[in-house]
């Protein structure tokens, strides 16, 4: 049986470092995402209110708040001023983002991304090769306009159609309309195009690239003169035209586009260790 992209991505990794130091930041990954989850699902099935609200908008252990900077901008937008607490909130996440990396929300906190990333395994599965290509600045279009339908119609317009919202909303009180929209996203990356959503299309992960373009923590190809040129990086990587000026490029060694995800997978796909997390610099 032909092995899949992602499978032959990681079989060399697999041999060099063995399974667990190959699928490492693929573990981590997935227990923040399915933790987040959970624990966002904890209150309303079995009253445990560790946090209250959704992954849009909400309070941790009655302390702490935290609100998507999108969902605020929306509210300007739309004419509304955001409560304080909310403002303050969305302050927290844009330091925390300007710290990690825009783009680390995708890889480690949105659950849409595990809806994605079963969509691209099992179109590998089943050779599934029709890809529709788009243009990546899509994504900055379905931005300005969440951002235009907000302002006209006095709403905080995404969210009716958010899927990350629409997911949650969906397993915790059953299915709904919503589900269509998960569906959708579903199909779209297993037939019509590869990496669809994520990569082209969602406007949440365009508004945190720009807004972590400049963020500290950032994967690095620290030892890139060990480059084998396998390609195991490339093929693993959902946003693989980020890796080329660090790798093959002069200066910087740190991975700078703002497509970047921060979610280590080239690190757990390398098996001469090329990449690292580390912190924004340049070396020459």
């Amino acid at each position: 049986m032909r092995l899949s992209l992602t499978a032959e991505a990681r079989r060399e990794g697999v041999a060099a470092k063995g399974w667990v130091r190959a699928h490492k930041w693929w573990i981590l990954r997935r227990l923040t995402q399915f933790t987040a989850l959970g624990v966002f699902m904890a209150g309303p099935l079995a009253g445990i209110w560790l946090v209250r609200g959704n992954f849009a908008s909400s309070e941790i252990l009655g302390l702490l708040p935290l609100s998507d900077p999108f969902i605020a901008l929306q509210s300007l937008a739309a004419g509304a001023v955001p409560a304080r607490v909310a403002l303050l909130g969305a302050l927290l996440i844009t330091l925390f983002y300007i710290v990690v990396g825009g783009r680390a929300y995708c890889g480690w906190i949105c659950p849409v991304n595990i809806v994605t990333d079963t969509a691209y395994w099992l179109r590998e599965k089943l050779g599934i090769t029709r890809d529709r290509k788009l243009d990546r600045r899509t994504r900055l279009w379905v931005l300005g306009g969440a951002l235009l339908a907000s302002l006209l119609s006095g709403t905080v317009a995404w969210e009716f159609v958010n899927p990350v919202s629409l997911l949650q909303r969906g397993l915790i009180f059953g299915l709904g309309a919503g589900w269509t929209i998960i569906a959708a996203v579903f199909l779209l990356d297993l037939l019509i195009t590869r990496r669809g959503w994520c990569g082209h299309l969602c406007p949440v992960g365009a508004f945190y690239g720009i807004m972590g373009k400049a963020s500290v923590v950032r994967v690095a190809a620290s030892r890139r003169e060990a480059c084998t040129d396998c390609g195991a990086c490339f093929q693993i990587c959902t946003e693989p035209h980020v890796i080329t000026p660090a790798l093959k490029g002069r200066g910087t060694m740190s991975i700078l586009n703002q497509d970047c995800l921060n979610c280590g997978s080239c690190i757990d796909a390398c098996p001469v260790d090329v990449f690292e997390i580390s912190v924004r610099r340049n070396v020459r």
